[in-house]
């Protein structure tokens, strides 16, 4: 990719589940190479947009616009073969396969996935579905590393990490040549101060945009924790 500028976009977004509506009319845009982060609690349609960015949900109205081409129409793994990586909350590895084999699907070879997390050297000839929740986002996010993905969108990177491994995630992440998109539900300390664009969504629709910076550091205890958006 070579830093090319790339945007990612919803326009006027929405998406049904039967009866419910989870997006209504949502319009943003992920500028590459970089980080958007979407804030939301359970229930307010983060994960949802990251869904209907990899196509794996379908829009009911508006359009999902792929540096300058409409890809609304455009299926999941059209869009995966185009460049395009989704790491879910959950499911995001093959539980049956040990360590070195999903590196292994990712890429021929894996170093780079042990230079960014050398805690999975140990754990390679272990079944990924024996792993730690956090163990479990050190891989999936390896394997996406791997991938070298124009795009990537991750529900919930950090999720069962320690705050030293989540700092180097967002770090490793923040590296990346590619438009990064993480849905959060609340901004990672780490962000406090960076260059990241940033969504607050609120039951379907989004009530603020802007720059990290803008966002008061949080008073309390900050921690991930679990649950869909």
């Amino acid at each position: 990719m070579g830093g090319r500028p790339m945007t990612l976009a919803l326009r006027q977004a929405r998406v049904r589940y039967g009866p419910l509506e989870a997006l209504h009319g949502v319009t943003l845009a992920a500028p590459g190479p970089g980080i958007t982060v979407l804030l939301g609690r359970n229930g307010s349609g983060r994960t949802t947009v990251l869904r209907a960015l990899a196509g794996t949900v379908p829009l009911s109205g508006g359009a999902v616009v792929w540096d300058g081409t409409d890809v609304t129409r455009v299926p999941a793994h059209e869009r995966a073969r185009h460049g395009l990586c989704l790491v879910p909350e959950r499911q995001a590895v093959f539980g049956s396969l040990t360590v070195r084999e999903n590196l292994a699907l990712a890429a021929p070879s894996y170093d780079r996935a042990l230079d960014a997390y050398p805690q999975l050297t140990a754990l390679l000839p272990r079944r990924a579905g024996t792993l730690s929740g956090g163990e479990q986002r050190m891989l999936a996010l390896s394997r996406a590393l791997l991938a070298r993905a124009r795009v990537v969108l991750v529900d919930e990177p950090t999720q069962g990490m320690s705050p030293t491994v989540a700092a180097r995630t967002y770090d490793l992440l923040s590296g990346l040549d590619a438009c990064v998109v993480v849905a959060e539900q609340r901004l990672p300390p780490v962000l406090h101060g960076r260059t990241a664009v940033v969504y607050e969504l609120r039951r379907g629709t989004v009530v603020f945009s802007g720059e990290a910076a803008e966002l008061a550091p949080p008073t309390g205890a900050d921690r991930t924790r679990p649950g869909p958006g």
